[in-house]
């Protein structure tokens, strides 16, 4: 079975900034694509920035130019570095993976961690 596990958030005033991070363990053969996405309350989940396996980073304007993610290959992990946080980040970020699981190969699955609530406020 494959894990995926953030950490990282917490309360944080206007202008701070925060570390999450994911890791991703398990049957896993090999990762296609690793991502941050978020969800406020009462709104949809939005894809904040992700990372494919070749390196390639895409960011949608949620995490464009305050946001940056880092993959380390070698430990199965993402980190989301964000700085300059608003009230309007306020939200539970989810990590999500895309893999070839071994035991399947080689199709491809999803996983999701459980979340992490980032608050951003005075």
């Amino acid at each position: 079975q494959v894990q995926v596990v953030e950490s990282g958030g917490g309360l944080v005033q206007p202008g701070g900034s925060l570390k999450l991070s994911c890791t991703a363990s398990g049957s896993i053969f090999t990762i296609i694509t690793m991502g941050w996405y978020r969800q406020a309350a009462g709104k949809q989940r939005e894809l904040v920035a992700i990372t494919s396996g070749s390196g390639r980073i895409n960011y949608t304007d949620s995490g464009q130019g305050r946001f940056t993610i880092v993959r380390h290959i070698g430990d199965n992990t993402a980190h989301l570095h964000m700085n300059n946080l608003k009230p309007e980040d306020t939200a539970v970020y989810y990590c999500h993976v895309n893999i070839v699981n071994v035991a399947t190969f080689p199709s491809t699955s999803d996983y999701w961690g459980q979340g992490t609530q980032v608050t951003v406020s005075s």
